[in-house]
Formats: structure tokens, C-alpha cells, sequence
């Protein structure tokens, strides 16, 4: 090697060396700024070390965690005064209903205080979550959300529905969660609360694994701008599936309830109310991969649907439900009734008026009064919903183009669906009694629930359908 390029292998480990040496004092610089801030400031209101102590010996929440608690941009901009105190009615509202002022740094300190947390404020308690949210989908969402409410979870914690906080302000806010809390350090709070906060309203719940990660990954997705929620439909298994193995899944599966040819006749049907579906008059061609796919995994009860339909999810292999759902497109197209749609589809066709015995929704719907003008763009807005857009699937599928509830997925539905343009029919129903049964779905009925609807479009759909009686 040339004396010159010994000579530029010098210059470069000199300069890396004084690079390297500058760095040092700055880190160290830095660590003793943040231990500074932590023992001036944070320590006046904050914990961090020894063992978990109630809230009511407490100024501020323990942070002996904190290196695993908070995701580092939620945790500078906290740091930096640029978002709302958590709790709103102060950490302690058995002192003071007011929140306490949190001290401001700047976003150098912000970094430095979040850099020692990260270093010497860890949990060894804290491990690998098993909720794996690449994998987590729209429905367990919504079941998590479920057990959110179920759990009474609201009377302590705020969320927003539709932009709007509900839930008891007296605990810490979760609904912006999924932008503040580490997925590893939530995961382990859930598993039990009081090893956090003891003595101080966090409680155990009777949850299975499964429903842990429901309301794990539900509360990991508050907040957070379009999360991507995963499409097992879309999947391989999906793109590979095969309906001539999706027969043999039937046979073992279905046919006890639904019978060998899909009429709803299998041996078990007899002793059901409501009873099976009658594939056999059902466009299943025509029904969404997801819809079909939820109705299997999760079952009746979950979609609004009958509870007599188990979720199949934790017994039939991925590859044989995908396959059963090639089947179940293949081979149920409609009955007679449902391919004769144009005759169906004249206006006042259904039923009119149409006897029903069929509960009606809870209370707390039926005095609502629809809180949006029958607009133009309101209209057209539930029309989108009613004929293309709606989740699980399109309005018109059972109710018809029309309303007349003729549509091609009526056949063989027990008691049949709604005709719209019935006037005696639907002066009887309230718009508080429409909206409750689009949002919760109607019991003893093919209704499901359409909880993805914001209250919002839930109106506006009251609005369209309306329009079909007039």
C-alpha cells in the first residue's frame, strides 16, 4: 500500500476518533440534563422506583415503566406541552376536579428525558405481546369494542364515537391509545391492571386470550389515521381455495343444519328457532367474501344474526374455510323466486303491511329523533350506503333496488325483510327504532348488525329509506 493512502487511512481514523470522543461528553451531557429534569421537576409528582402504590398515595402515575410504556413521538410531544392532559379530571379528583398543569420542556430536553427513560426506567415484567396487530381485522375490532362497553370500561375511561367523547372522565382518556401506549407494555397491563395501579378502580376482567387480544388490538387502533386492518380474504389460502374440496367441508360441517342440498333441513334443524338458512334460495354468489367469511369465523351471534350459528373460526383450517366459501359462491346462486328479479322488483311487491312479533329495539333508540335535515346530499349519501357501500353488505342484497324487501337475497329468509314502501308498515316504525336496528341488528331476524356505520350515515340511511314509502 502507497505511503498515501496510509497517509488517508490516518486522516479518517483521526477524524472518526474525534467524532467519537466529541459524542461522548455530548451523551453524557444529556444524561445528566435529563437525570437533572427528572430530579428537579418529575420526581415532585412522579415515581420511579420501587413497588406499585395506589393512586390515592399518589401526585402522578408511577413511572418506573415508562421506558416501556410510551411510544417515543407521543411521549416528546407530551413532554413538549403539545397534547392534552390525560386525565380530565386530574390524575387525583379526589383532591382537585382540575387537571394539574404538567410542566413544558424543550424538545432538546424532551429527547434527552426520553432517552433515560428508554435506558433505565424498563420493566422485566414487560415481554413479547402475543396480539400480532399485521394480523388483526376490522371484525375483532369491533368485538373488541364490544368487550370495551361490556366490561365497563366506559364508566372510567373516555372514547370517542362518531368524534364525540363518551365515557366516565375519570380515569385516563384512551382515545387517542393507540398513538401512546407501547403494544408490549399494554398487553402485559391487561393481563392484570393491579400489578400497575393497585387499590385504584383497574380490575380484573374474565377475559380469554382471545378476547384479550380483541380489546388489546381495538385500543391499538384508537387513534390512529386510517389503520390498516388486515383481509384474511385476501389472503393465499383464498387466492388457492378449490369448491370441489369446499364440498367435503360442507358435508362434515354444515349439512347437520342446513342440510345435505342447503334447504335448511339437516337433522339438527328441527329443534331451531330461528331456523338454519336455506342456502339453496340464497344468491351466496352475490354475498361479499368478508360477509361470508365473518358469518363462518365468527358466527350468528357476533354479526346480529341467529346465536344457533357456531363460530367456526378456532375448528376449520384456514385452507378448508377458504375453500368452503368457494363452495358456498359456486353452488347457492338463488331459487326461483330470487332470479326473477325484475317482477320483484316493482314497487309494492312485499308484503304490505307486514305482521311481525319480533322484539323491538332497546329504549334508548326508540325516542331518537333524526338529528339531520332530509337534504339532498343527506339523501344521496344514504342512497350510496343503501345500494352500494354499506358494511356487511349492500342494503339492497335483502330489502330490494327498490325497498320493496324483495331483493335477491330474500328468498328463504324467516320472517322476510322489510318492504320499504309499505306506508302502514313503516308509520308504525320510529326513526329511533330504524337507526337502533341498523346499528345493533334485529333479533330473530336475518338483520344484522352494521356497527362500522358512523351515527352519522346510520341517519342518513334512516332518510333514504323513508323516501321509498312516500
Amino acid at each position: 500500500m502507497s505511503a498515501l493512502n496510509y497517509k488517508k487511512i490516518g486522516y479518517v481514523a483521526m477524524i472518526c476518533a474525534i467524532f467519537l470522543l466529541a459524542s461522548i461528553p455530548k451523551a453524557a451531557a444529556n444524561e445528566k440534563e435529563a437525570e437533572r429534569i427528572i430530579k428537579n421537576q418529575c420526581t415532585a409528582c412522579h415515581k420511579f422506583e420501587g413497588k406499585p402504590e395506589s393512586k390515592f398515595n399518589l401526585k402522578g402515575p408511577d413511572l418506573m415503566w415508562a421506558g416501556n410504556k410510551y411510544q417515543r413521538p407521543w411521549l416528546l410531544r407530551w413532554l413538549q406541552g403539545k397534547e392534552e392532559n390525560l386525565y380530565p379530571k386530574g390524575y387525583r379528583w379526589d383532591l382537585s376536579p382540575a387537571p394539574a398543569k404538567h410542566p413544558v420542556l424543550s424538545e432538546a430536553q424532551a429527547n434527552s428525558v426520553a432517552d433515560y427513560f428508554e435506558k433505565h426506567f424498563l420493566d422485566s415484567r414487560v415481554g413479547k405481546s402475543p396480539v400480532d396487530m399485521s394480523t388483526f381485522n376490522e371484525m375483532e375490532a369491533q368485538l373488541g369494542a364490544d368487550i370495551f362497553k361490556n366490561f365497563s370500561c366506559l364508566g372510567c375511561h373516555q372514547i370517542k364515537e362518531d368524534g364525540k367523547k363518551i365515557g366516565g372522565p375519570i380515569s385516563v382518556n384512551l382515545y387517542d391509545a393507540g398513538n401512546r401506549y407501547n403494544l408490549d407494555w399494554w398487553s402485559r397491563f391487561a393481563a392484570n391492571p393491579q400489578d400497575f395501579t393497585p387499590h385504584s378502580g383497574e380490575y380484573l376482567a374474565d377475559l380469554s386470550p382471545l378476547g384479550a387480544r380483541y380489546i388489546i388490538g381495538y385500543l391499538m387502533t384508537l387513534g390512529v389515521e386510517d389503520f390498516k386492518f388486515f383481509e384474511p380474504w385476501k389472503t393465499g389460502p383464498f387466492q388457492n381455495a378449490n369448491a370441489k374440496r369446499g364440498d367435503k367441508v360442507y358435508r362434515e360441517y354444515c349439512v347437520q343444519c342446513h342440510g345435505a342440498q342447503g334447504r335448511g333441513d339437516g337433522p339438527g334443524a328441527s329443534g331451531l328457532d330461528p331456523k338454519p338458512a336455506v342456502h339453496a334460495e340464497l344468491p351466496l354468489s352475490d354475498y361479499p367474501e368478508d360477509y361470508l367469511y365473518n358469518i363462518i369465523y365468527y358466527g350468528g351471534k357476533e354479526n346480529g344474526k341467529s346465536p344457533n350459528m357456531p363460530d367456526w373460526g378456532m375448528t376449520i383450517p384456514t385452507q378448508d374455510l377458504a375453500d368452503l366459501i368457494a363452495y358456498l359462491r359456486a353452488t347457492f346462486k338463488g331459487g326461483k323466486e330470487a332470479v326473477a328479479s325484475p317482477g320483484m322488483e316493482k314497487k309494492s311487491s312485499g308484503d304490505c303491511p307486514q305482521k311481525r312479533t319480533t322484539k323491538k329495539v332497546s329504549f334508548k333508540y326508540s325516542g331518537k329523533k333524526n338529528p339531520l335535515q332530509p337534504t339532498a346530499a343527506n339523501i344521496k349519501a344514504g342512497e350510496t350506503l343503501y345500494q352500494k357501500s354499506a358494511k356487511p353488505m349492500a342494503c339492497k342484497l335483502c330489502h330490494g333496488k327498490k325497498g320493496n324487501g324483495k331483493g335477491p337475497g330474500a328468498a328463504g329468509i324467516s320472517p322476510a325483510p322489510r318492504n320499504f314502501t309499505c306506508s302502514a308498515t313503516m308509520a308504525d316504525i320510529s326513526d329511533g327504532q330504524l337507526f337502533g336496528i341498523i346499528k345493533e341488528g334485529s333479533k330473530g331476524t336475518a338483520m344484522p348488525a352494521f356497527k362500522s356505520l358512523k351515527d352519522k350515515e346510520a341517519w342518513q340511511l334512516v332518510h333514504y329509506i323513508r323516501q321509498f314509502s312516500k
